[in-house]
């Protein structure tokens, strides 16, 4: 399922949303290159974050990795991962930027972002491979769940227009659509214990934990901020 727009409006423009946007494409573009080589394996290796850096069982090449887990927020690997991503942010990142406010979005986008690398590094250091926790971890979708969480509580009877491959598009309820795009994480995340190559490198815990924190946080966040403007007709 691919989100296309919602039904919300908003008080006024997004910038916050827009300037990650900006910051995400122009870290691809100019320091990764577009994902060519060389410049795209050196920017892997100064900014990504390694899980294994964290109990030091491995020596990262790049930059300590405290560092990396803010660098690696804003890279990504290929450009259906940068579109992908850009694209629910854009959609969805908009009306949570005009809850919480321009400030609080920016710490609200952060911490999610944090906290979503922190429980894929538990869980892979904790239950995965050596090799696992030697892999590169990069993009903005951690965070990015984060938003799709406090959408999911602020919103859910906004309405997503989805396109469903082949070729179908439907209105769905925004309580829908991410409740079965949480499901998905739920589902993969639990077989990749199972058979941990299946994901692709997708890491699964890392969406679990930035969606859960911003279920959990949300109210926080939103407290004393006016209420999201109704879902249009």
């Amino acid at each position: 399922m691919l989100p296309l727009k919602d039904n919300v409006p908003t008080r006024r423009l997004p910038v916050v949303t827009i300037a990650i946007i900006a910051v995400n494409l122009a870290v691809w573009l100019l320091w990764e290159h577009a994902g060519s080589e060389p410049g795209f394996r050196h920017a892997l290796a100064d900014g990504a974050y390694f899980p294994c850096e964290v109990d030091s069982s491995c020596n990262g090449p790049g930059w300590p990795w405290p560092i990396n887990a803010f660098s690696s927020m804003f890279m990504h690997a290929g450009w259906e991962h940068i579109l992908g991503n850009m694209l629910f942010l854009w959609i969805f990142g908009n009306n949570v930027e005009d809850t919480f406010g321009r400030v609080r979005f920016v710490f609200f986008y952060l911490a999610g972002g944090l906290v979503a690398t922190a429980l894929q590094s538990f869980v892979t250091l904790g239950f995965g491979s050596e090799q696992a926790a030697e892999v590169p971890n990069l993009g903005a979708s951690g965070a990015i769940a984060a938003v799709l969480g406090a959408y999911f509580i602020l919103l859910p009877w906004g309405r997503v227009l989805t396109y469903i491959i082949p070729f179908f598009f439907f209105e769905i309820p925004a309580m829908v659509f991410l409740g079965l795009w949480f499901l998905f994480q739920l589902i993969e995340g639990g077989f990749a214990f199972v058979q941990p190559q299946a994901g692709g490198g997708v890491a699964f815990f890392a969406h679990i934990g930035g969606f859960l924190f911003g279920v959990l946080t949300v109210q926080a966040f939103a407290s004393g901020r006016p209420k999201p403007l109704q879902p249009s007709c």
